[in-house]
């Protein structure tokens, strides 16, 4: 009896421990990065490379918000890529071969992206089928119509007002860094906020529990890839204008640095754990590595590495701090 109080207040700092690092883990690993880099190529602190990294991570940010959404109900989705190439040719083919609008061509292309979320989401809610069987094969399906709808070729855009989107600034800050901004806050509000997104984390942490609570698990589902998608669209608008170029092979792989991000953030693949403050952590955090490695230059080879390696070390460290939780 005498060792139980001994291993109560043990297990207590062992829980204090893991509470810090949930709280302040990536904010100090963000900072020890920012100081190793620096100290190897001083250009990485100016404050025009800091404004070129936050314009670049705003593609990523968008698309990580919505896998967040996603893993925190315990789902996952890996059609963002796919997403991102499908508004695009959409965009593309509406505006230059169409000659529509440029905020038409917009609508279509993010109204698309929206849709194929939802179907995801009805998916996965309705019929009860795995959401990384079910966005895995909606990522080849999507792959596929971009491709039909281009012809597999490149569609040059030369509208002026949709190549500012991307160059363009509103009180000397670029527009991706505007547009990631006012997202950030509305995603913010929504999910730490609203009753929806309480939902969002009562069916990830206790699915059951919810629904014996009242909670829609369909429609919480469902509204979760639908937002996926919106953001999906967003992010793809960004790109494009970026490149000046609408394709359907762009956004290969770009679901693995938006998985990365969340779960750098502390979003959870157990479910039912996730912050936006977090993923914003998370997003520059790999926007940070990509531009350091470029900068010092390390190959995109060994970058492919690093970003994997993050993952994996993301993933365990999730593991250890939430086994109490799950």
């Amino acid at each position: 009896m005498a060792s139980s109080p001994q291993k109560l207040k043990s297990y207590s700092k062992e829980d204090r421990i893991r509470s810090l690092l949930g709280q302040y883990g990536i904010g100090l690993v963000l900072v020890i990065m920012m100081i190793v880099i620096a100290i190897m190529e001083p250009r990485f602190l100016t404050l025009g490379n800091i404004i070129n990294v936050a314009t670049q991570i705003s593609i990523n940010g968008l698309l990580c918000y919505g896998l967040c959404l996603c893993i925190t109900t315990g789902g996952i989705d890996l059609t963002v890529g796919a997403q991102l190439a499908l508004t695009s040719c959409i965009i593309g083919q509406t505006m230059t071969n169409m000659g529509w609008p440029a905020f038409m061509a917009i609508l279509a292309g993010v109204g698309v992206a929206t849709l194929f979320g939802f179907i995801d989401g009805v998916l996965i809610a309705k019929f009860n089928m795995f959401p990384f069987v079910v966005t895995l094969s909606m990522q080849l399906v999507i792959r596929g119509l971009s491709q039909v709808i281009t012809g597999g070729r490149a569609v040059m855009l030369t509208n002026a007002w949709f190549t500012g989107i991307y160059s363009n600034k509103l009180f000397g800050i670029p527009m991706p860094i505007i547009i990631f901004i006012v997202v950030t806050i509305i995603m913010y509000l929504m999910l730490h906020w609203t009753k929806f997104g309480r939902y969002i984390f009562a069916v990830g942490g206790n699915v059951n529990a919810a629904i014996a609570s009242g909670v829609s698990r369909f429609w919480v589902i469902v509204g979760v890839y639908t937002i996926s998608g919106v953001l999906a669209g967003l992010a793809s608008m960004i790109y494009t204008s970026k490149t000046g170029s609408a394709q359907s092979n762009i956004g290969v792989g770009y679901e693995t640095d938006a998985i990365a991000a969340a779960v750098l953030g502390g979003t959870s693949f157990a479910g039912g754990i996730a912050t936006i403050p977090g993923c914003v952590l998370g997003i520059f955090i790999i926007g940070l590595i990509y531009n350091g490695m470029n900068m010092i230059g390390v190959s995109s080879y060994y970058q492919s590495i690093v970003k994997g390696l993050i993952i994996i070390g993301a993933v365990m460290l999730d593991m250890v701090m939430n086994r109490n939780k799950h």
